[in-house]
């Protein structure tokens, strides 16, 4: 089979940071890596989950909502894709995601899609956990730009 294209992405250079992964039409997936890979660092379950509601919460019903396509968390525990259709410059796409995680570590109350109706795993959720992510990547996104989202090569 044809290998993905996440897979040929060195992870053994990979540093934190937010990355342009493919481009597909006019849908680019982001990268947004939030640990370094195989350092045995990774996001906690909890962590993920609530960083997810949050940060899918606060993209959808941002300015940029329509242009949303998918916020997930990676099967590794190292951070989440973002994907969004090209009329989001990626600046905007760069301040979207330091918005979002600036409101992730200010949040306080009840986690959006918490209930038992309205998630498949309503129990499991850590918003500690998730504000301590937020802060760690922001430092890092803080001094980010547009000319650093290409992954360096091997």
């Amino acid at each position: 089979m044809k290998r993905i294209a996440s897979f040929e992405v060195n992870h053994d250079i990979l540093q934190e940071g937010m990355y342009v992964s493919r481009i597909d039409g006019d849908i680019i997936t982001y990268d947004i890596r939030m640990k370094k890979p195989n350092q045995g660092d990774y996001l906690s379950n909890g962590a993920m989950h609530t960083f997810e509601h949050l940060f899918a919460t606060f993209s959808r019903n941002s300015k940029f909502s329509d242009n949303v396509i998918y916020v997930g968390p990676m099967g590794c525990r190292t951070g989440f894709y973002l994907l969004l259709r090209s009329a989001v410059s990626r600046e905007d796409a760069l301040n979207l995601v330091k918005d979002a995680f600036a409101f992730i570590l200010l949040f306080e109350g009840e986690i959006p899609g918490s209930q038992p109706e309205e998630c498949g795993n309503y129990k499991e959720h850590d918003l500690a956990a998730a504000k301590k992510a937020a802060e760690e990547i922001l430092s890092v996104l803080g001094n980010w730009s547009v000319e650093k989202m290409e992954y360096k090569a091997s």
